[in-house]
């Protein structure tokens, strides 16, 4: 599974990565966590506000923090 956090490092993009961990983390899961900052691969989802989570090339959220259950939701859903 791969997890994107996109976003140019702000304190939300911080918090949505810790989340996005934690959530892997109680899970048990293999997933790779990667960081997105540049602009054009943030365009390139069609996100306008960050931060932003993508989940298996699917953009679940943008524009707010998720929390940690929704992303186990959504990581749920993948499986």
């Amino acid at each position: 599974m791969k997890i994107e956090i996109l976003g140019m490092g702000c304190p939300k993009c911080k918090k949505t990565t810790q989340n996005a961990q934690q959530a892997v983390e109680e899970l048990g899961i293999d997933a790779e966590i990667i960081k997105v900052e540049e602009l054009e691969k943030i365009t390139e989802y069609g996100v306008m506000m960050t931060p932003a989570l993508v989940i298996d090339g699917e953009v679940k959220v943008a524009g707010k923090i998720p929390s940690k259950q929704d992303i186990m939701n959504w990581i749920e859903e993948k499986k």
